[in-house]
């Protein structure tokens, strides 16, 4: 699979600071590139989005109704998923006067992003063809295809009614004008050239109608492989060549890449977001929290302890926490952690949006090394940021995230080793599912102890009306958003942690989120009490704390810990 994300300028290893100085002024054309996680199981379960049909509404039942749908005012130009979804993330992600975002940890926001600038670009080349179709037809017989429009338009608005009948009472109204039409054709009121252009406008239409069928059903092939191609982890890369400037003077394609160039280095930022009961945005809610707190005392015969600070004792862990993947036997074990350090900032449950820190101690999106150090020695009581070392464990191609945090604070003569957990589950199974082959079942017509399968049309009737309908707007956005109805993403927005439900449902999945506590959180204590034995602490009362505590997590089980 090709790679499709953009090449920044600036450092991008584990940990390294990403520069504010995107390389936007390079010579020469870049090619998109991804990033390494681009094929993961739950990157392209969200960008499938981008290509599915289906009402508008199953994205809302998905996340509980955080997102919210904007009913269409007139039915024959409402919006499917893939339209509204494409339309919505590349609005909320790539526009100009956009919020900030909150990472995606586990997925790829880029490559979903991508994907939804490509499915917009496939239906925007087929609503051109069927905008020249609409007008050949319909400026041209404006009547007869305004008659048609409204007999389909009829047609929606009466199966929205409740009843039984509803169906048929539909059928009705498009023989009615089926009737006329044919009445028209055979028998014109009219004499000369207007019985002519009756005869015609109402035959013009249906065969308009033919040839848009026709394209539709090739754009619909098309997104439906995509779909498919996705979900089940054989999919291509997007292809947006609107992003990729060939002259100088291709200012909107400049800009579009300069969005994705912010986009990656936002994902790439040490900032995150504690939103009481909802956790820290896009790692999940605590389910988890072990602490270690006991007094520091010199050991005996030493007079005094050696002075020694709390970003001494998270360097010791840091680098115990990289032998994780390390150990005596052969037997798989942990895979290699991602393990950072992390600036988290408080915000109300109902925040709106987050606002990430600036200033001179600031690079691009992620705060300098040395200003970390200071906020993890010094705010530790009172108001400010927090300092947090995470190691974090990717698993199941991106759908769950396990994410374990130390903190140590030293308050008085107590000195405070905490480890919590965080998990975020699986995106929403709505995500997940393959696309439904139009196909059924019919008994044989001889033979009728045997069925066959009779394939069905990807796009009906009702299906390619819309599609012309809704194709001359395509041109005007907001119009036909207004008309057909979008989605309002809730926020503060992540395209991850948003649709991820709760790993605890899957068996597999929360043994791995219970497992991963009791080695991280040995080698926690371990690393802690061998930097306090180093600098003369007596260790006796936070070894016998550790030892309790180990016994304890070996029986964790997962509870809603930022509830109280």
């Amino acid at each position: 699979m090709c790679r499709t994300g953009f090449r920044l300028r600036g450092r991008h290893e584990e940990g390294a600071l990403v520069s504010n100085s995107y390389d936007f002024l390079s010579p020469g054309a870049q090619i998109p590139l991804s990033g390494a996680d681009g094929q993961t199981a739950a990157t392209q379960a969200l960008a499938s989005a981008a290509y599915r049909d289906g009402k508008l509404d199953a994205l809302s039942e998905a996340d509980a109704g955080m997102t919210v749908v904007t009913p269409p005012k007139l039915s024959l130009l409402q919006a499917n998923l893939g339209e509204a979804f494409a339309r919505a993330v590349q609005n909320r992600m790539l526009g100009a006067a956009r919020n900030e975002l909150v990472q995606s940890f586990g997925a790829e926001p880029q490559t979903v992003v991508e994907h939804c600038l490509a499915a917009n670009r496939i239906r925007q080349e087929r609503d051109n063809r069927l905008t020249g179709i609409m007008v050949v037809f319909g400026l041209v017989f404006l009547p007869g295809v305004l008659l048609w429009l409204g007999a389909f338009q009829l047609r929606s608005t009466i199966k929205k009614a409740e009843g039984s009948r509803t169906g048929l009472l539909g059928s009705v109204v498009l023989l009615v004008v089926g009737f006329f039409a044919v009445l028209f054709v055979l028998n014109p009121p009219l004499t000369g050239f207007w019985s002519q252009y009756l005869r015609v406008m109402m035959v013009a239409p249906v065969l308009g109608w033919f040839w848009a069928k026709r394209i539709c059903e090739r754009t619909a092939k098309d997104l439906r492989d995509r779909w498919a191609g996705l979900v089940s982890g054989s999919g291509v890369g997007a292809k947006i060549p609107e992003a990729v400037p060939r002259t100088p003077n291709e200012t909107r394609a400049e800009k579009l890449r300069q969005s994705l160039a912010k986009l990656s280095a936002e994902q790439q930022s040490n900032v995150v977001f504690y939103a009481g009961p909802k956790g820290i945005l896009g790692m999940g809610t605590r389910w988890g929290d072990w602490q270690m707190a006991e007094e520091l005392t010199p050991r005996e015969g030493l007079g005094e302890i050696h002075p020694f600070r709390s970003w001494d004792v998270i360097k010791a862990v840091h680098g115990r926490l990289r032998e994780l993947e390390r150990g005596p036997l052969h037997t798989g074990g942990f895979p290699k952690p991602v393990i950072r350090h992390w600036v988290v900032a408080p915000i109300g449950e109902g925040a709106k949006k987050v606002t990430r820190p600036t200033g001179a101690d600031v690079e691009g999106y992620t705060v300098r090394d040395f200003e970390i150090q200071r906020i993890c020695n010094e705010q530790q009581f009172g108001k400010g940021n927090r300092h947090y070392l995470g190691v974090q464990f990717v698993l199941w191609d991106g759908q769950l995230v396990i994410t374990l945090l130390v903190t140590v604070t030293v308050l008085a003569s107590t000195l405070r080793v905490e480890v919590t957990g965080h998990a975020l589950g699986p995106v929403h199974s709505l995500f997940t599912s393959a696309p439904d082959p139009k196909e059924k079942k019919v008994s044989h017509p001889v033979k009728f102890w045997e069925t066959r399968t009779v394939a069905m049309p990807l796009v009906e009737s009702d299906e390619v009306v819309r599609l012309a309908a809704r194709a001359p707007l395509s041109r005007f956005p907001q119009v036909l958003e207004y008309l057909g109805g979008k989605i309002v993403l809730p926020e503060p927005f992540g395209l991850r942690h948003t649709w991820a439900s709760a790993p605890w449902t899957h068996r597999f999945m929360a043994d791995d989120a219970l497992r991963a506590a009791t080695p991280v959180l040995r080698a926690v204590h371990s690393a802690a009490i061998e930097v306090m034995q180093e600098n003369g602490v007596n260790t006796e009362k936070f070894a016998t704390r550790s030892l309790f505590l180990s016994t304890s997590v070996q029986s964790a089980t997962p509870s809603e810990a930022d509830v109280y």
